[in-house]
Parts: structure tokens; C-alpha cells; sequence
């Protein structure tokens, strides 16, 4: 268990430096979100205008949701680039040689992951905040809300983790994001789900990321909140996609 642990600490703590001390790395990182939080929820605001649409907690929060879940996803992604990237280097390779126990590399880089989502998720709320952004919910529900933005980003660690133990190259960026980008956007992006038509509304019906973003908005407005269906889901996604990354691990070893 201390080896684990050991190695672990190891991995989160450099990813986490490389993180915070690498403008390439931080600067887009927070830029990306603020811009979306500035597009959407200001840019796009008469949209709560729409009849139909009644968000108890205003326009801006409704899109502070959506947000905050996409900000976290992508740095789960950004983690996969930056095993990609350890491999291009030979890092990743050396600590696959020289760690224990390799489990705790996985563990290192999701720790990392949510690390680094927390970080960029509070600059993005104290930037909603000092915007004007409405919050109904009490305590609870942000506690609530937080969490299943830390499940979507262990979600997106672990698939970005296992695509890039497998191709163990940066050029397989595309195949980490396109999907990712995907499942966001094929859900109840700018409106409610019932003002959804065509087949954007099917589909977004049976995303399974919908379900969390309603959760999460059902959450900083006050209201009801499935959260069974929502939190099932969270944490149905992350157990699977945990194997595939553990997967994806092995596969590497195997490589060498």
C-alpha cells in the first residue's frame, strides 16, 4: 500500500508542477472556460428570454452548469495528452520500469486531473459569482454539484488515460477529444431538454450526459434532484472507464 501511495504522490506531484508552472499548459486551460462561461452566458442570454424557459436561477447559472462540467471533462482529457506526451518523451516509459506498483500511475495522473479541474473550477466560480450569476441552492446542493463535476472529470481522465496507454503518441489527441466533445455537445446545451426538438432532442435524450447536467442544474437552482439516475450514472461511467484505463495500463506494460 505505501508503494502505491508512494508512486502516486510522485506522479500527481510532477503532473500537477508541470501543470501550474507551464504557461502552454495553465494559460489555456482557464482561458477556454472563461471564454465558453462568456460566450454563453452573456452572449447568448436573451435566450432565457424564449418562452418556455423557466430556470428559476437565470440564464447565466444554467450555462454556469454546463460550464463547469465541460471545463472539467477537458481537463481530463488535457491529463491524457499529458501521459501521450510523457510516453513521446520516454518519462512514462522509465516509471513503468522503476514504479512498484503501477496502478498508483493511474492514480497519480487522475488525482492530478481532479487537482487541476478543481483549480480551474474555482477560478470559474468566483468569476460567475462576481458576474452576477444566481445561486438558489444551499450548501448541499453545491457540495452535490461539485462532486458530479469531479465524476465527469474522472470520467474523462480514464478514457483519455486509456486511449493514451494504448497509442502512447500525441497524435492520438483527436481520438481523446472529438468524443468528448461530442457527448457534451449532443445535450441540452443552450435550453432546457423539453425545448430541445429534432433530432437533437433524440439523441440528447439518450445521452447519458444529460442526465448529469440537468442533475447539476436541478442542484445550483434549488430544485429536485433525481439524484439516484444522475449519480448512478456519474458513477457507472467512471467504474468503466476506470477499467478501460487499467487496461490501457496493461497494454502498455506488455509494450514495454
Amino acid at each position: 500500500m505505501s508503494r502505491f501511495l508512494d508512486v502516486t504522490h510522485a506522479v500527481a506531484w510532477r503532473t500537477i508542477h508541470n501543470f501550474v508552472s507551464n504557461p502552454a499548459f495553465f494559460f489555456p486551460s482557464v482561458i477556454f472556460p472563461l471564454f465558453f462561461f462568456t460566450a454563453f452566458a452573456g452572449g447568448l442570454s436573451s435566450v432565457g428570454d424564449v418562452p418556455g424557459f423557466d430556470f428559476p436561477a437565470g440564464y447565466t447559472a444554467f450555462q454556469f452548469v454546463f460550464v463547469l462540467m465541460q471545463a472539467s471533462a477537458f481537463g481530463g482529457v488535457f491529463t491524457g495528452f499529458g501521459i501521450a506526451s510523457d510516453f513521446e518523451k520516454g518519462f512514462a516509459r522509465r516509471l513503468l520500469l522503476g514504479a512498484p506498483n503501477r496502478l498508483g500511475i493511474l492514480a497519480g495522473y487522475a488525482l492530478a486531473a481532479l487537482a487541476r479541474a478543481a483549480m480551474v473550477s474555482t477560478l470559474l466560480f468566483a468569476v460567475a459569482l462576481a458576474t452576477g450569476m444566481q445561486v438558489i441552492g444551499g450548501g448541499v446542493d453545491l457540495f452535490g454539484l461539485v462532486a458530479l463535476a469531479a465524476l465527469v472529470n474522472l470520467t474523462a481522465t480514464f478514457f483519455a488515460a486509456g486511449v493514451a496507454f494504448r497509442t502512447r503518441t500525441i497524435q492520438a489527441g483527436p481520438v481523446m477529444q472529438m468524443p468528448m466533445f461530442i457527448v457534451l455537445f449532443l445535450a441540452p446545451v443552450y435550453v432546457p431538454l423539453d425545448l430541445v426538438s429534432g433530432w437533437v432532442g433524440a439523441v440528447a435524450q439518450l445521452n447519458p450526459f444529460t442526465a448529469l447536467l440537468e442533475g447539476g442544474r436541478d442542484l445550483i437552482s434549488g430544485q429536485d434532484f433525481p439524484a439516484l439516475a444522475a449519480y448512478g450514472i456519474a458513477v457507472g461511467l467512471a467504474l468503466a472507464f476506470s477499467t478501460w484505463a487499467v487496461r490501457g495500463l496493461r497494454r502498455a506494460e506488455a509494450a514495454g
